[in-house]
């Protein structure tokens, strides 16, 4: 069954102020049997995450302010974790969270890791060795994602969470194609400001069946938080590689959890969700007839942000084809997207401020590095209520 684990981690988020978010929007390349060239691809994937490690390594002005940094699903080769994990612990910024969307790796090899960082992963160390006694499991792929947050004092912790949805590969009568389930999700608090966030990969978000439901028991946990000490969950962050990150299920969701007309759910109503996907540029074989696209990474909140629609070249503000949330959608190219964590209404009610900003869009050039688009192209930010701040604040 499904188990949300409470972990605490020294991070000095500023308090009352907003917090800053990189959503890394890239391109996966999804790993299939008897590749001609696998190291070929382990290269290009690595030099993708790279590249936007390095550019948080040499911030510059409002980058510097970094919380938090997401990539999709499955983008980070497994091999190369140690060198990511090498590159964080020297030269990211304290009081950051860096969520790594890991390729897959087989049962035993992925335990070996979890063995590595065990103080941070008891949890779901016990939880695999009880699998293991059931039966022989060590071959089942593991779909995973690690979270590597580097506390105020500049302790390094790694967190690891596994995959509990089945995957499109099961839909296949053969067996071999199963991928392991996890069991035990975290939820992390901040002490020092009640801040809390949890992680959910991809169709764990809508993971339903007759007798348990993963969103479900977010929403549980989080109102007995609220009851039990008037905290409550403020970001949810779902990493994705997704060709359909707007269907109906996701939508119904969104629709549920913001949107519940039949019971009051306090822990949840400020919750702030960020969808970050694998871009449009997207590699798979296996989807080559699919109609429907990558990317289209998003920032979902309740309505009572009253953030109005409008249209932009390279993202968009909607409320999610009629539902009680604010949704600010980004296109489906190849982007880094960086903006801010909204500030609940109720503590800087004036309806004049805008509670969302987009400080900045990377687009990445010939040479594969990162540029401001405003350094690029001006223009496309040009907007008035969701515009990159001159001032660098």
């Amino acid at each position: 069954m499904y188990k949300i684990i409470k972990k605490s981690v020294d991070i000095d988020f500023p308090r009352g102020h907003h917090l800053h978010c990189l959503v890394s929007q890239i391109p996966n390349e999804i790993r299939l049997d008897n590749e001609p060239d696998p190291q070929a691809i382990t290269q290009r994937k690595w030099q993708r995450v790279h590249s936007v490690l390095e550019l948080v390594i040499n911030a510059k002005s409002n980058l510097k302010k970094i919380h938090f940094l997401l990539f999709p699903e499955g983008t980070l080769p497994y091999s190369h974790l140690d060198k990511a994990l090498s590159l964080i612990t020297d030269g990211f910024p304290i009081n950051t969270v860096t969520m790594l969307g890991l390729e897959a790796s087989p049962l035993a090899t992925f335990s070996t890791l979890a063995q590595r960082f065990e103080s941070d992963n008891e949890e779901l160390l016990q939880s695999i060795c009880e699998d293991r006694q059931s039966g022989k499991i060590d071959d089942l792929q593991v779909n995973s994602t690690a979270i590597v947050i580097k506390e105020s004092t500049g302790k390094v912790r790694i967190f690891l969470q596994i995959k509990s949805h089945p995957c499109s590969h099961e839909e296949d009568m053969d067996a071999y194609r199963d991928l392991y389930h996890g069991k035990v999700f975290p939820l992390w608090h901040c002490p020092s400001t009640g801040f809390n966030f949890m992680l959910m990969i991809c169709f764990d978000y809508i993971y339903r069946t007759l007798y348990q439901s993963n969103i479900r028991q977010v929403i549980d946990y989080a109102n007995e938080l609220y009851f039990s000490s008037r905290q409550q969950l403020d970001l949810l962050v779902v990493l994705e590689c997704n060709p359909k990150p707007e269907h109906a299920l996701f939508r119904n969701v969104v629709h549920g959890f913001y949107g519940e007309m039949l019971e009051s759910t306090p822990g949840v109503h400020d919750t702030i969700t960020v969808f970050c996907n694998a871009s449009g540029e997207t590699n798979t074989p296996l989807l080559e007839d699919c109609e429907d696209h990558f990317g289209y990474s998003s920032i979902i909140m309740h309505e009572d942000h009253k953030i109005l629609p409008r249209q932009l070249p390279n993202y968009a503000v909607d409320n999610y084809d009629g539902l009680p949330v604010c949704r600010l959608r980004f296109n489906c190219d190849t982007r880094l997207f960086y903006f801010n964590l909204p500030v609940f209404h109720r503590f800087d009610p004036r309806t004049a401020r805008m509670p969302l900003k987009v400080h900045r869009i990377y687009q990445e050039d010939d040479q594969g590095n990162w540029k401001n688009m405003r350094d690029i192209e001006d223009g496309d930010l040009n907007d008035p209520g969701l515009q990159g701040e001159h001032n660098e604040q």
